[in-house]
């Protein structure tokens, strides 16, 4: 049995790479929901920490207001405004500003841009495959490890349909 360690493999050392060159992503849900992304790193592939840059364009909101149980989110405006929604409270945030949403507080947050030009902004933390997120205003809550979602109303007691 060797003490050495084990070697990183020469695939997983990666030099520097030049942001504009990566390509974008776009997705949307309905009118409401929508924007593009670059993802710098990915926490699915072996990164400990998802980085991406996403661009929000005028009248979209950035994702269903949330929360989140284990995952602390960081959010750093680039380039334009958005409003940041943070429970009961709104902000307007610009180039520069940053934010920092951490696990475990019941505070939702979600972003919506309500100017008339793009918001771009870089967004980092974990991607706990046990990550447990609870949505307010739809009364939701993901269970990651599980792939599942359910209503948040259908709370049972611990010992319900166990004889």
């Amino acid at each position: 049995m060797s003490d050495s360690p084990t070697p990183i493999p020469s695939a997983a050392i990666i030099g520097p790479v030049k942001v504009d060159a990566l390509p974008w992503e776009s997705w949307g849900e309905g009118e409401r929901f929508g924007s593009r992304v670059q993802c710098l790193a990915d926490s699915r592939k072996g990164a400990q920490i998802g980085v991406i840059i996403e661009e929000l364009p005028p009248g979209k909101q950035s994702c269903p207001f949330h929360y989140h149980l284990l995952e602390e989110e960081h959010l750093m405006v680039l380039e334009g405004t958005v409003t940041l929604r943070l429970g009961d409270k709104t902000f307007e945030m610009s180039g520069g500003d940053y934010i920092r949403f951490p696990a475990g507080e019941a505070l939702g947050h979600c972003l919506i841009n309500n100017s008339d030009k793009p918001c771009k902004y870089l967004c980092f933390g974990p991607r706990n495959p046990n990550e447990v997120a609870v949505y307010p205003d739809s009364d939701k809550v993901m269970v990651r490890g599980l792939g599942e979602i359910y209503r948040k109303s259908a709370t049972l007691q611990y010992w319900d349909g166990e004889n």
